[in-house]
């Protein structure tokens, strides 16, 4: 047997829930299939490509949803998990008993391992760490901005690992998280070489939002095209700009230009607005406290322009 495994590339939650279903699937499904991964990315354009699905089962675990007749699994916990309404009534038409969405679910991750018990009896204790950090770093669940952008914890590391190496090396993470415990796997050599290089591309990250970000009512912005970052942890402006209830930021990396869009879960002033709904008038999504936009690369100034119009919504009705 043959699983085509397709998970939420560069994204720690993706590769978590990667982990976490490979193993219920040899557990519960098939003990011995070969398991092919494959990174899926927000792009502009079509998502997905019928040749993707290549396997005797095919898999999509925290990403949008195909209507393909090849996908026999899928997880996910964006509000925005549907390309259209075709696909969500197909969605909700299937009754294969394998496809399962949940935007009330703060990770991906949890979601599968929590269906995975309920539905399927599926138990497997040493998977606790990886559940409960996936859950932090895609719930933003921190202790303060400083956590993650400080990088203190091997789980966190990984995470920046995850977020900048290529897809053979996270698809090796990926193969050891199936069968190790994640403090394993985050503080091996070849993840921490990974990572040490990374850390200092971070640092400089930090003073690059710091000296680009400006704030005013409610919202920090920065454009980091010009500066060749194609990316940035998303709590760098939190942590610089303590004081903002929302980030908006435009990068640009070889695929797509892209507006990213957050909220500060320590703001001093309460999320007013749902990130995704925003996020979606553009073609993107997200959920209702971060989401994005992509565009095609050479799309700078209609990205500026989009980021704009956004922080003018958000800072709409603003009061000290």
């Amino acid at each position: 047997m043959r699983l085509r495994l397709l998970y939420h590339g560069q994204c720690f939650d993706g590769v978590a829930s990667a982990a976490v279903f490979a193993r219920f699937y040899r557990a519960n499904v098939c003990a011995d299939a070969q398991i092919a991964y494959a990174p899926l990315l927000h792009t502009p354009g079509s998502l997905f490509d019928e040749a993707m699905f290549d396997g005797d089962e095919n898999a999509i675990v925290d990403f949008k949803y195909s209507p393909s007749p090849r996908l026999t699994w899928w997880f996910d916990h964006h509000q925005s998990a549907f390309l259209n309404p075709d696909d969500e009534a197909h969605f909700r038409a299937d009754t294969s008993g394998r496809k399962f969405w949940d935007a009330d679910s703060k990770s991906c991750t949890e979601f599968i391992e929590r269906v995975a018990r309920e539905r399927f009896g599926f138990r497997d204790d040493s998977l606790g760490g990886l559940v409960h950090w996936a859950h932090v770093i895609d719930g933003a669940f921190y202790e303060s901005a400083a956590q993650p952008v400080e990088l203190r914890e091997p789980a966190l590391q990984l995470m920046q690992v995850i977020e900048n190496a290529p897809p053979d090396f996270i698809e090796g993470v990926i193969r050891q998280l199936s069968e190790r415990a994640l403090e394993e796997v985050a503080t091996s050599e070849e993840v921490q070489a990974r990572f040490r290089p990374l850390l200092d591309t971070h640092i400089q990250t930090v003073e690059a939002v710091r000296r680009k970000a400006a704030y005013e009512r409610g919202v920090v912005t920065f454009d980091l095209v010009e500066e060749g970052l194609q990316g940035f942890n998303k709590f760098i402006p939190y942590y610089v700009h303590p004081e903002t209830t929302y980030s908006v930021a435009v990068t640009r990396g070889p695929f797509r230009t892209k507006i990213s869009v957050g909220s500060n879960p320590f703001s001093p002033r309460p999320r007013r607005h749902n990130i995704a709904t925003i996020c979606e008038r553009y073609g993107g999504g997200g959920h209702a406290v971060v989401g994005a936009v992509s565009l095609k690369t050479d799309a700078v100034e209609r990205a500026r322009q989009i980021a704009r119009e956004i922080v003018a919504e958000l800072r709409e009705g603003y009061e000290e």
